[in-house]
């Protein structure tokens, strides 16, 4: 080969979609099930923090402060075929990022934490130390991210969504967030992204296309 034949084609054009969003997940999920279900806190911290699924499988007890409020993204797990499950670190400064949780989150992960030292205790294991997995079997190794999002799918069709992935639940977080007014630069950051502009082209679709405000400025500058 003395030359690149894919530089002769251009790449094809891939038709936009609408992605998946979850506006009922917490109220499909019945109260009584809520404190017993494995991956109701998972899911809520993914729901209200933005977080991937990896990340979420690969905090540690010590990256948690529940009494601020905030959770420490330093890692990530992931599953491949030729390494199997594994921790990696975060490929972009912007990935290592602290998100701040509002009180539901925090709620579900004081309950989480709460069962996981009553089963500890029980199991003779003790207090969780700070490199432990907040979310582990039961022997503490991590949890495979293919088995979270099977369950997490066998999950949402019993609750009532069968359509939302775990993954659909980050863009959830990232549609309140525009729904809210937040500024793209902060809901890039929340996300882990390294640009703005990344943020921008995955989720340009949500913003509101009504340019009033540009004219009502415009009016207001020239009276």
């Amino acid at each position: 080969m003395v030359k690149n034949v894919c530089k002769l084609q251009k790449a094809p054009k891939v038709p936009e979609r609408e992605m998946s969003s979850c506006r009922t997940c917490r109220a499909s999920w019945p109260c009584s099930a809520r404190s017993q279900e494995r991956l109701y806190a998972p899911a809520i911290v993914a729901l209200f923090s933005g977080m991937r699924l990896g990340e979420v499988l690969a905090l540690r007890e010590g990256r948690v402060d529940l009494d601020k409020g905030v959770i420490e993204v330093r890692e990530a797990l992931e599953e491949t075929k030729t390494y199997g499950v594994r921790f990696k670190t975060a490929k972009t400064k912007a990935g290592r990022r602290n998100v701040t949780l509002p009180t539901i989150a925090v709620e579900a992960l004081r309950d989480h934490r709460k069962h996981l030292l009553e089963t500890r205790l029980l199991l003779g294991q003790g207090r969780p130390a700070p490199d432990d997995l907040l979310f582990a079997n039961l022997d503490g190794r991590p949890l495979r991210p293919s088995a979270v999002s099977s369950d997490w799918g066998d999950l949402a069709e019993r609750i009532g969504i069968p359509d939302i992935t775990f993954h659909a639940l980050r863009h959830t977080h990232a549609s309140q967030l525009i729904a809210g007014n937040v500024d793209i630069v902060t809901i890039g950051k929340r996300l882990g992204h390294a640009r703005p502009s990344v943020t921008l082209a995955i989720y340009a679709h949500m913003f509101h296309t009504d340019d009033s405000k540009a004219a009502a400025a415009i009016n207001a500058a020239f009276g």
